[in-house]
């Protein structure tokens, strides 16, 4: 599972052989979740409101990079947020 990008002590993840709707995994301590790229819920898991308002903010702003790595697999780095 390719590590996209990594800020706050978060871990955001793709993983090439996946299921729809295009989502994510994002990794905080001990937490677990995936988040759909499109709608910004999150599917899978649970984290802190902290880390879930980071995390969408963060996606907003790459919506359009995370769904061209969706559908072509060609996975790379991610600017954090800041």
């Amino acid at each position: 599972m390719p590590e996209i990008s990594r800020f706050l002590g978060i871990i955001i993840s793709m993983y090439f052989d996946e299921h729809n709707p295009p989502h994510f995994h994002i990794q905080y301590n001990e937490y677990r979740a995936s988040m759909d790229i499109k709608s910004l819920n999150v599917s899978v898991g649970s984290l802190p409101a902290k880390v879930r308002g980071l995390v969408e903010e963060w996606a907003e702003l790459h919506r359009d990079e995370l769904l061209v790595m969706w559908e072509t697999k060609e996975f790379h780095r991610v600017q954090p947020l800041v």
